[in-house]
């Protein structure tokens, strides 16, 4: 059963005229606020310090309601996609790229714009429900366990290989979420 209790906003610069979004997300509750109230060390807090230290106040524009989470996260990427991040030349401070995998390049691929934002916003997805599943197992979960569980489990020529879901829970492991038990080779959520 989905619930429409998402939205999608936008966090814009007063002080240009037309206000311009600096920061596009999606949320429940006050979400959207609360970016303007929480300090941490992201792009998007830098320019919101900045916009107060000029006497201004950031914009919160909520840009549609009554979304399903899924109709959020598309809405979401679209307009992440269509302006661009500062780190592919747009005007958004969204931090959609993991450091160290963007701006890397290979001769005559080509990279529609848009699509490593999509992509990155697929991986927050895959991530969210791999810790989620290691979470609701307190003894842990196989890399095994994440691919089947989840509908992970590739099919390459017709051989099954789980490289996804490694991929995901090392991920998790590099960012300190999940732990590997070396005897047991299941990841428990380090919460």
């Amino acid at each position: 059963m989905a619930t429409n209790f998402f939205y999608v906003y936008a966090l814009k610069d007063p002080r240009t005229s037309p206000a311009m979004p600096f920061y596009i997300g999606k949320g429940t509750g006050s979400r959207a606020f609360d970016h303007l109230v929480t300090p941490d060390a992201t792009k998007k807090y830098a320019r919101i310090k900045e916009i107060m230290a000029a006497r201004a106040q950031p914009m919160v524009d909520i840009l549609v309601e009554d979304l399903t989470e899924a109709q959020a996260l598309r809405l979401e990427a679209e307009l992440i996609a269509a302006f661009g991040t500062v780190e592919s030349g747009g005007v958004l401070t969204n931090a959609v790229v993991p450091s160290g995998l963007g701006g890397k390049s290979r001769k005559g691929i080509v990279v529609p714009q848009g699509c490593v934002e999509r992509a990155q916003l697929g991986l927050q997805l895959l991530k969210t429900a791999t810790l989620e599943l290691a979470k609701a197992n307190p003894a842990g979960i196989t890399n095994s366990d994440a691919a089947s569980l989840l509908g992970l489990r590739s099919d390459y020529r017709g051989k099954q290989k789980d490289y996804l879901s490694y991929s995901v829970l090392g991920l998790l492991m590099r960012e300190g979420k999940v732990v590997r038990e070396t005897e047991t080779h299941k990841h428990k959520a380090n919460v």
